[in-house]
């Protein structure tokens, strides 16, 4: 089975509505004059802006897929400053769920992400799941304790047809933003263990994309992104200059033709 990608940057709280476009329009033409993405189309490229530039890169964005870095489990109603599945139609194709940040800072429960998962996926949309463990749990040997139990909480009730439609992200919470990542060893350790959650869930494991964040690099990500395991990069602050997020995503082209 030929290995594919996805390559997806989300850039947080930055960016204008102007600076949005002037980047996915700079990405898509160093993209196009790319002579490896003309060869093949397993690597899928994404980028998570934020809400207030949805509207202004639909239709402008045919190499580069658009998320969205939120979502509610209601429709409607007395939420204030939360974005609806409704509001997200035709806007984004695929939303990020259970960032770090939002478990952390914002105090986001494993019980709401599994709602907002289930809504995504009656909305059509490709949930992105986000686990991953703190640098105490780490060093306290309790790695794989929190992954399974984000895993069976994150996706409690859900069927094998609709795990198959998601992506998981692992990213360990230690190396978000602190220059500090996982060694590719690491990381291919914890894909790894995740498959095997995986595996007793839905019979297409191995067809579930799993991307590593946490502090991806130009410079580290071909190691990261030939383990076996691991099919793709979150990624964060390098993904907000269009050259190290295209250096990433030429790292992948290359990859995918070995």
């Amino acid at each position: 089975m030929q290995k594919k990608f996805i390559i997806a940057g989300n850039w947080k709280m930055h960016k204008t509505v102007e600076e949005s476009i002037d980047f996915v329009k700079t990405l898509n033409n160093k993209i196009a004059e790319n002579p490896d993405y003309a060869r093949n189309n397993r690597v899928e490229i994404l980028v998570f802006p934020p809400f207030t530039s949805l509207h202004a890169l639909k239709g402008i964005s045919g190499k580069t897929q658009i998320g969205s870095q939120n979502i509610f489990y209601e429709e409607k109603g007395a939420f204030t400053a939360e974005i609806s599945p409704l509001m997200l139609k035709n806007l984004a194709t695929y939303t990020l769920i259970g960032h770090s940040e939002r478990r952390h800072i914002f105090g986001e429960a494993d019980i709401n992400i599994n709602k907002k998962i289930k809504t995504a996926l009656k909305h059509s949309f490709t949930p992105l799941l986000c686990i991953g463990e703190t640098l105490e749990e780490r060093e306290a040997g309790n790695t794989f304790t929190k992954i399974k139990a984000q895993i069976d909480q994150d996706l409690e009730g859900l069927s094998s047809e609709a795990i198959n439609k998601m992506v998981v992200a692992y990213e360990p919470v230690w190396a978000i933003g602190t220059g500090k990542t996982a060694t590719p060893e690491q990381a291919q350790e914890v894909h790894a263990y995740i498959r095997e959650l995986l595996e007793k869930k839905t019979a297409a494991f191995q067809d579930i994309p799993l991307l590593y964040g946490g502090s991806v690099k130009p410079e580290n990500a071909s190691d990261i992104l030939s383990q076996k395991d691991i099919n793709g990069a979150l990624i964060g602050g390098a993904s907000l200059q269009v050259e190290p997020f295209f250096a990433i995503i030429s790292s992948s082209f290359k990859i995918v033709d070995q």
